[in-house]
Parts: structure tokens; C-alpha cells; sequence
């Protein structure tokens, strides 16, 4: 795991702890804040994700070529 997953899954969370407490207080603002932090978070893990793919294509041509 690296660092883009895991401030991917903060960032997603946190939106959606946002959206929440926007819904509960009827604040759209907040809402859409709440929103835009969750897509926000859901790119950066998928760069995460990415990266942890290639790493792992990486290693297994670096192994194979041993």
C-alpha cells in the first residue's frame, strides 16, 4: 500500500463524513463539498492503485530476470 491509497481512502472517507453532515444540516454547500472530496479521493487511490500495479509489473520482471 502506498501513500496515494491511503490519502485516497482519507480523502473518500472524509467526504463522505462531509456529505453526511451536510445532509443532517441541510447545508447543500456542504454537501457538494462532502462530494468533491470523495471523487477527489476515489482519483487519488485509483493513482495509487496505478502505481502499486506498475511497482508490482516491475518487481516481477526484475525477479524473472534473475
Amino acid at each position: 500500500m502506498n501513500k496515494d491509497q491511503v490519502k485516497g481512502q482519507a480523502k473518500n472517507i472524509a467526504g463522505k463524513v462531509q456529505e453526511a453532515t451536510g445532509k443532517l444540516v441541510d447545508s447543500k454547500s456542504q454537501e457538494a463539498k462532502g462530494t468533491k472530496l470523495k471523487v477527489e479521493g476515489k482519483a487519488q487511490k485509483a493513482l495509487g492503485d496505478a502505481k502499486e500495479v506498475v511497482k508490482d509489473a516491475r518487481d516481477a520482471v526484475q525477479d524473472a530476470l534473475k
